[in-house]
């Protein structure tokens, strides 16, 4: 009896785990139409990058048809312990936050509480009435030095509000890297300040340009403005929001803005530089109360799997849905096509979201409509509706300049691995 007792708890437990934390099924690539040798060609990518000392160590991960035909780490998550690189490891994963927001954004909009179409103003007051940088072309005589005298500038009223639609799609001007990035100082975050003491002060920063009229990445503080929006429109902090409807929802239980003091799955931060790896200091924005939705977030490879596949899977995700299909095709919708001035050929911009529209003139394998987004820190995730795949790779590497490469490549070997439907 007592046996029989104990292996009835065993299959309840086992059924409790499948159902709170089932992970995604592991396969052989074959079973997905990739190959097993060419998948090679991204361990071996990595590899070389590591013996650079372009990064410490690195986590990749590619799925098709929701199942797990890649899973490798690499290298050390740790130089002076030599620890090796876990597949479980903790990753700042600095902007792939920003698809977090903007899916937390879209929850509100098919609640009715927010439109894209609203302005900021209605949820921040302070940021109203903004102006705008321009040249003084008025009566302005052209420097004789132009590149040691900056050109002259003025500031005008903005032609209209800036709208939450503005900054999921970067064309809002707002600290965008113009002349607003010489203002940086007046938005400074100081110690234990929350998104509420610190997003009123960008009413003090011009935007870089008239709203809509071209595009030009917000690296922190567009979606930062973003998640205190969540915050006002919920009622809700942001980290306690994107908890309770995101990460719980998706079993995501390593993600969060503030992982425990001392983790030890946190892989280090480093910075390379002539060829060697130093350490990186946490930015500012990491204060123990701001919640940045610019790129705060630590997370794990197999963690932001579930939430790409959610997307993937248009909304849903192990039976829980997110999101309506609807809103998840006109998140990765060209709402800023590749002809807007600061785009890129065959490359538009969704709503938080990289969107692949002409992969001929982007000379990319990936597909048409495929979409995702990198973090600074040298991560990156893609989904390829088509082919049904996501693929993530997570190092650390602070500000790499050849990380825009780096996500061609691994782009690359992982789309030349597909041998069949």
């Amino acid at each position: 009896m007592k046996t029989l007792i104990a292996t009835v708890a065993l299959l309840a437990a086992v059924a409790v785990g499948t159902t709170l934390g089932a992970a995604t099924p592991t396969v052989r690539p074959e079973d997905v139409g990739l190959s097993t040798d060419r998948l090679k060609r991204v361990t071996e990518l990595m590899q070389r990058l590591i013996d650079a000392k372009t990064f410490s160590g690195a986590v990749t991960l590619i799925s098709r048809n929701g199942r797990i035909a890649h899973f490798e780490a690499q290298g050390l998550m740790d130089l002076d312990s030599k620890k090796p690189m876990q597949k479980d490891a903790i990753f700042r994963i600095m902007s792939m936050t920003k698809p977090v927001v903007g899916v937390a954004v879209l929850m509100l909009v098919e609640e009715g509480k927010i439109r894209l179409t609203d302005p900021v103003s209605r949820f921040i007051p302070e940021l109203q009435n903004l102006k705008v940088t321009v040249l003084n072309t008025e009566g302005a005589a052209q420097p004789a030095n132009a590149i040691a005298a900056p050109l002259p500038t003025r500031t005008v009223d903005a032609a209209r509000p800036i709208t939450v639609r503005d900054l999921l799609t970067h064309t809002s001007g707002l600290m965008s890297g113009g002349a607003s990035a010489a203002q940086v100082a007046q938005v400074a975050i100081g110690a234990g300040e929350p998104l509420a003491t610190v997003i009123p002060r960008l009413k003090n920063v011009p935007l870089d340009f008239q709203p809509g009229t071209r595009w030009a990445y917000s690296g922190q503080y567009g979606f930062d403005v973003l998640a205190r929006v969540v915050e006002v429109a919920s009622g809700m902090p942001f980290d306690r929001f994107t908890k309770q409807r995101i990460f719980d929802p998706l079993g995501m239980k390593d993600t969060f803005f503030y992982p425990a003091t001392g983790n030890p799955r946190i892989a280090s931060l480093y910075q390379s530089a002539n060829g060697q790896l130093r350490n990186q200091p946490e930015g500012a924005w990491v204060n123990g109360a701001y919640l940045s939705g610019g790129g705060g977030l630590f997370s794990t490879a197999e963690d932001y799997l579930q939430f790409a596949l959610m997307l993937m899977n248009v909304g849903q995700h192990e039976g829980k849905r997110l999101l309506s299909t609807r809103t998840v095709e006109l998140m990765a919708s060209a709402f800023a096509p590749d002809t807007l001035p600061g785009r890129a050929a065959g490359e538009a911009w969704g709503l938080s979201v990289r969107v692949v529209t002409d992969p001929g003139a982007r000379t990319t394998f990936l597909s048409k409509g495929s979409f995702g987004w990198s973090g600074a820190y040298n991560t990156h995730f893609f989904i390829d509706p088509k082919e049904r795949m996501v693929a993530i790779y997570m190092t650390q590497s602070a500000y790499l300049e050849t990380r825009a490469q780096m996500r061609e490549d691994f782009e690359t070997a992982v789309m030349q691995s597909i041998v069949a439907p």
